[in-house]
């Protein structure tokens, strides 16, 4: 994988909205990290002041703000200030061929995962981590903290307590993964994860228990879960179930049950998702996992 250079204080960073509109003042405590605590020099992207019905733009103004700091070559790394939805819609029209000449670092979650696991079978790395909109909320502290060492390529390691449904065992790869919804959406394209040998992490919000569970059953029949080197179940949060006749599982139940039909080490409740503690995880780079019966260890190498 290329990693892109890791930042110092003075480099040059992108904030733009790559899928839904944002409130200008919710970036306030966000932009003032970047400036102020991490002494970058911040651009402001012409989506964060724009909007076009949900979106920050339309396809082809969100296209060009992105296309803009990809071809930027002293820009360092690119924030999406939020997630929503509309990343996936302007991908196939994005020219990468300056990015590919002097890439940085991509970073957001949730609808941005189309966004990771495009650049990942591109071969590059990216980091899955809380956005500037969400730098101040409380609880936060952490995940951005984690962001923050990702960037400056300080070591990285997570050490979180055991679940009733982990599996034991210790595996090595590449971390890849995301939103779940997102991993389901992008089958059958070119941004499709090749997940074999991979360590999976996923994570999901707001979906009923039925749909979650057809997700899982489109990744299974899509033999993305069958040769992983792991799997990292993060937080499945505000999930919703049927009015009438309830679902009868949990989110972490479903995934289990899928996850029971093999043989590699997992993990639940992993502090990643649409949560306040977030944890950065760095796509593409190579970790091991430690499921033992009474902690979790993730190490990014």
């Amino acid at each position: 994988m290329t990693r892109p250079p890791f930042l110092r204080a003075g480099d040059r960073v992108g904030v733009l909205a790559l899928a839904s509109q944002v409130s200008y003042d919710a970036l306030y405590e966000g932009l003032r990290v970047l400036r102020e605590d991490w002494h970058l020099e911040v651009v402001e992207g012409d989506t964060l002041h724009t909007s076009y019905h949900q979106f920050s733009g339309t396809d082809d103004e969100r296209r060009a703000d992105f296309q803009n700091m990809l071809d930027d070559p002293k820009m360092k790394a690119v924030f999406s200030a939020r997630g929503g939805y509309g990343s996936s819609r302007i991908i196939d029209r994005l020219n990468f061929s300056r990015f590919k000449k002097a890439p940085k670092w991509v970073i957001g979650f949730s609808d941005i995962t189309a966004l990771h696991c495009h650049l990942h079978c591109m071969g590059v790395e990216s980091l899955h981590a809380t956005m500037p909109k969400l730098f101040g909320q409380e609880g936060g502290g952490q995940a951005v903290e984690t962001l923050r060492k990702a960037l400056w390529g300080e070591p990285l390691q997570y050490n979180i307590g055991a679940h009733p449904l982990n599996r034991v065992g210790t595996a090595s790869g590449q971390v890849a993964g995301g939103n779940i919804c997102l991993l389901a959406h992008l089958l059958g394209s070119r941004s499709a994860l090749d997940t074999r040998g991979k360590l999976l992490f996923i994570e999901d919000v707001e979906e009923t228990y039925y749909n979650l569970d057809r997700m899982m059953v489109q990744l299974k029949r899509a033999r993305k879960l069958d040769r992983l080197a792991g799997l990292i179940v993060g937080q499945v949060s505000d999930m919703k179930d049927n009015e009438t006749i309830k679902f009868g599982k949990t989110a972490y139940e479903i995934i289990a049950e899928y996850a029971a039909e093999h043989g590699y080490p997992v993990c639940f409740d992993f502090p990643v998702g649409h949560v306040a503690d977030n944890r950065a995880m760095i796509v593409g780079r190579e970790a091991q996992l430690t499921v033992t019966a009474e902690a979790v260890q993730l190490l990014f190498k």
